[in-house]
């Protein structure tokens, strides 16, 4: 464990703690039945994109302790999910198309609050690359082929739902789709979910072992991300976070990768030329910065030298993080969140652990 994981460690386990504590410890009989409480966030207390980062960061802290209970709370909550989100809301049903062997066959709820209307319930792609990538780590740290078998399964089935003439040379994508996964409910492209599912794609195939799955999904995203990189801007911070801690998964690998992380960097300069990072924080999300945090910190990782020596991205993780620490607005070892940045807590503890400690968010060495 490095100095710097060391000093963060219980941040990082209080924000976890925060929101799926108080963990039992490894010989307490009730750690194999336990079960993650509901959250503040979240349909029935479920939330995917919430709960897929909780899952790589419990085997972030299996990595960093060898405690095995990480590893136990991780895998209930994967199940937990899939038997709440991977249902109808009124929990009666699978979703169409699941089964008890395949359970993740008709996808997963987003868990938004509302069942219909703007911020309504559905299926984001993006969302379900999380979880996807969330099911590749269980494998890639237990060896339990199941996850990622469950993974490629899900993957499979859903791309025809939200991509459109696969076959032609410029698929599209819908951004948002219903819960039963038959019609798009926004169609609209998402910035990254091409770039999101050419490099999750890629992950499941290579733990897979098989190079021949997913291929034909793999040939339809590359045909988006071949023309998508060379236009690539964003002034969005969670964007930018999100590109550079995607494509540094295949920056050493594939040209496109480490030229679009150089292009988030350069958005990222602007950002802070601009003083966006000195606007007052009631105009400026915890989390959606906690994404810039991450993405930022595992790149220095992979970059080239000419790039890890930009001190403003080599300041930026530790800047966010103790912005927000300041602030008093994540919960650390001696504060807890009231008010209105409670109920967005559990999104926000999350990506603050990973902000701090990427641990099996990054590419291993």
């Amino acid at each position: 464990m490095s100095s710097a994981d060391r000093a963060n460690l219980p941040k990082f386990f209080k924000a976890m703690e925060s929101i799926y504590g108080p963990f039992p410890e490894y010989l307490d009989p009730s750690l194999p039945k336990w079960t993650p409480p509901p959250a503040a966030e979240g349909h029935r207390g479920r939330y995917l994109w919430t709960d897929g980062f909780a899952v790589v960061n419990f085997l972030t802290l299996h990595k960093l302790t060898g405690e095995e209970r990480y590893l136990t709370l991780a895998a209930n909550l994967v199940s937990t999910v899939h038997n709440i989100l991977g249902y109808t809301r009124d929990g009666k049903s699978r979703l169409p198309g699941a089964t008890d062997d395949r359970p993740l066959n008709g996808g997963l709820r987003i868990g938004k609050l509302d069942e219909s209307g703007p911020d309504g319930d559905g299926q984001y792609f993006h969302y379900l690359t999380v979880w996807m990538f969330a099911l590749n780590r269980m494998t890639v740290v237990t060896g339990n082929e199941w996850y990622n078998d469950q993974a490629v399964s899900m993957a499979k089935t859903i791309l025809p739902r939200f991509m459109t003439h696969m076959s032609h040379s410029r698929p599209r994508m819908y951004w948002k789709v219903s819960m039963d996964l038959s019609h798009p409910l926004v169609t609209s492209e998402g910035n990254l979910d091409p770039v999101d599912g050419y490099v999750t794609y890629k992950l499941l195939q290579d733990t897979s072992g098989d190079h021949a799955i997913l291929q034909d999904e793999i040939a339809a995203f590359q045909k988006i991300v071949d023309t998508k990189w060379r236009y690539y801007t964003s002034s969005d911070t969670l964007d930018l976070g999100m590109t550079l801690w995607t494509a540094h998964w295949l920056s050493l690998e594939e040209p496109w990768a480490a030229t679009i992380s150089r292009r988030a960097v350069s958005c990222l300069g602007s950002l802070i030329r601009d003083g966006y990072f000195d606007e007052p924080i009631s105009r400026r999300l915890a989390f959606r910065e906690f994404g810039t945090a991450l993405g930022a910190r595992v790149a220095m990782a992979w970059m080239d030298e000419a790039d890890t020596t930009n001190t403003q991205l080599q300041a930026l993780p530790d800047l966010i993080c103790k912005t927000w620490e300041d602030a008093g607005l994540v919960p650390t070892p001696t504060k807890q969140v009231q008010g209105r940045m409670a109920e967005l807590m559990p999104i926000t503890a999350v990506m603050y652990a990973s902000a701090l400690i990427p641990g099996m968010m990054c590419r291993q060495s």
